[in-house]
């Protein structure tokens, strides 16, 4: 039994909702789920409108009996899209890594609650300071 039937979506967008503000549930479809966050403002003088900022986002879709994830960090543009950058400050990086440790544990809790296992897909590059979540699974 695929897991997305296992656990109807409504009740994982409820679950997932309870994890914070990084559900984006217009972005989700039905094997699909849209998290992210902005951490920091590039420019807090700029009108809301036109300011930027730097996040991260993660992609989760249901497999067999376990969630794949993948995630990236960047820039999260005025035009509302976002873009894979290189984050050169490291304050900035940190900062980064710690929202986003914070939410992965929470997600993992969360899904073994329910008897999932969360999975990095295979060929994603992992950020040095992340392997930790690795070694945990």
């Amino acid at each position: 039994m695929p897991l997305i039937n296992a656990h109807p979506k409504y009740k994982l967008m409820k679950c997932f909702a309870a994890l914070g503000p990084y559900l984006r549930e217009s972005q989700c479809q039905k094997d699909y789920f849209f998290f992210d966050c902005l951490a920091i403002c590039v420019d807090i003088k700029l009108a809301p409108e036109k300011r930027q900022f730097w996040g991260w986002w993660l992609e989760l879709r249901p497999e067999d009996k376990c969630f794949i994830y993948t995630y990236q960090f960047g820039l999260y543009t005025q035009d509302e899209q976002w873009m894979v950058k290189k984050i050169k400050a490291a304050d900035i990086q940190q900062k980064l890594e710690t929202t986003f440790i914070d939410f992965y544990e929470r997600l993992n809790e969360m899904l073994a609650s329910i008897d999932c296992e969360l999975r990095l897909e295979s060929n994603i590059n992992v950020l040095p300071n992340m392997t930790r979540l690795l070694v945990s699974q």
